[in-house]
């Protein structure tokens, strides 16, 4: 199949194009990228009218509930809802109902993804059985059979002797472990942010050690091993600082932020809308300019989702009876592009660095680059559109997220994943053959 993209304005973060290109694709590459392709013969012709094609996004940490939880997502509504967002390549955690913690699990999980989703999906291993965080996987069962990418996410191993021995597997095995940072026994039975708001609304807080003293601990461990290690969803000013410290001293660790980290705080909270409860929390003003300011500094490596989506029976006004979570997939880029470039923070080359060059290198994949060779994965975005959030107009099946009525810029036009057109808002374009 050949797919010809006329009057394209690239940006990919690396090179420099300047004025309009054409792409060709030819089945799951990119062939040419050129001023002007006249001499080919295409199956499909698709005039982007002077609109940015940029590398297609990669999620390296999201929830697609399946199996188990289909009433909240499933592969088919999570994957239609990342290509809706502009995403060609996910990675799915493990926390699933059974949790993925074997190699026959894996296998399954595997032949539903290539029965029902559209773009890449790569699975996530548990660290542990059961993520109970007390017995480890067979790694080597596991990556022998393809899994490169282990986490008990939601469920932190709280046993550092467990952790350490996670991380000499990792780097007998070749494999990266993402760390869920959080002392469970610091953040007990709390549901924001340890504050003034939670003081204001009488909720319980959870303090930001209960995050950083889990960072340090990932680091020292991961200097002690020499192995990797990879923080998800960092949401302070001080876990940013003791990453900081380890990059500096040569340990091997990168760090993830999620977009509603970077776009709001605990004073956004509205009381009795659960929707705004996430695990971090929404931490202060003050963590929220570090966070974008670590974005620009190179010192966050990645810009993940942590998509979380949840039904209307788990998110109740209660805070407490809640659970944690926003279903972020769909509006990622528009958050990002709003709250980051629009307000000056970011440069749309610098944004897309951050959710497709580099997580594309942390993975190992020939993605994050329009070029020639490189996996036919693209989307398309008016970053002049603006719209306002409507949750029921989303794909996935969770509905719940803080954003619902604002204001973002940025809409995704179109998404193609290994040469195919997998997502396309209706209307936009001149498609011809």
């Amino acid at each position: 199949m050949r797919i010809l993209l006329t009057n394209c304005k690239i940006i990919d973060g690396i090179n420099s194009y300047q004025g309009l290109f054409d792409i060709l694709i030819v089945d799951e590459k990119i062939s040419r990228v050129e001023k002007h392709i006249t001499d080919v013969e295409a199956e499909k012709i698709i005039d982007v009218q002077g609109n940015i094609v940029m590398p297609g996004f990669i999620d390296i940490h999201c929830h697609l509930r399946e199996p188990g939880f289909e009433y909240k997502e499933t592969i088919e509504s999570g994957s239609r809802a990342a290509a809706k967002g502009g995403y060609t390549t996910i990675c799915c955690m493990p926390n699933t109902k059974p949790v993925i913690d074997n190699i026959h699990l894996v296998r399954e999980l595997r032949r539903r993804i290539y029965e029902s989703s559209k773009i890449e999906i790569i699975p996530i291993g548990a660290l542990t059985i059961e993520q109970q965080g007390t017995e480890i996987c067979d790694f080597k069962a596991m990556t022998s059979d393809g899994i490169k990418i282990f986490s008990d996410d939601g469920n932190p191993i709280m046993d550092n002797a467990i952790m350490l021995e996670c991380l000499r597997q990792s780097r007998l095995y070749d494999f990266l472990i993402i760390d869920h940072c959080e002392d469970i026994n610091l953040s007990k039975d709390g549901v924001i942010n340890e504050g003034k708001i939670s003081e204001k609304l009488g909720l319980k807080g959870i303090p930001k050690t209960a995050e950083e003293v889990q960072v340090v601990r990932d680091v020292m461990l991961a200097e002690y091993t020499g192995a990797s290690i990879h923080i998800a969803h960092i949401s302070t000013e001080g876990s940013l600082n003791i990453i900081k410290w380890a990059k500096q001293r040569g340990i091997r660790v990168s760090c993830e932020v999620t977009p509603h980290h970077i776009s709001l705080s605990e004073e956004d909270i509205i009381p009795f809308d659960t929707s705004f409860k996430v695990n971090p929390p929404l931490r202060k003003v003050e963590d929220v300019d570090a966070l974008r300011k670590g974005l620009k500094n190179g010192l966050i490596d990645i810009i993940a989702t942590d998509h979380a989506p949840h039904s209307d029976l788990d998110k109740p006004g209660d805070f407490y009876k809640a659970a944690n979570g926003i279903s972020g997939i769909e509006l990622s880029f528009s958050v990002c592009y709003t709250y980051l470039v629009k307000e000056g923070f970011l440069t749309l080359e610098e944004l897309i660095e951050k959710m497709s060059c580099n997580p594309s290198k942390l993975l190992g994949l020939n993605k994050g680059v329009i070029a020639k060779g490189r996996d036919s994965d693209l989307t398309v975005v008016d970053i002049d559109s603006e719209f306002i959030v409507d949750r029921n107009q989303f794909i996935s099946k969770g509905k719940n997220t803080p954003f619902h009525g604002k204001k973002l810029w940025g809409e995704i036009l179109m998404t193609i994943s290994k040469g195919k057109v997998v997502y396309e808002k209706e209307g936009r374009f001149n498609v011809y053959r």
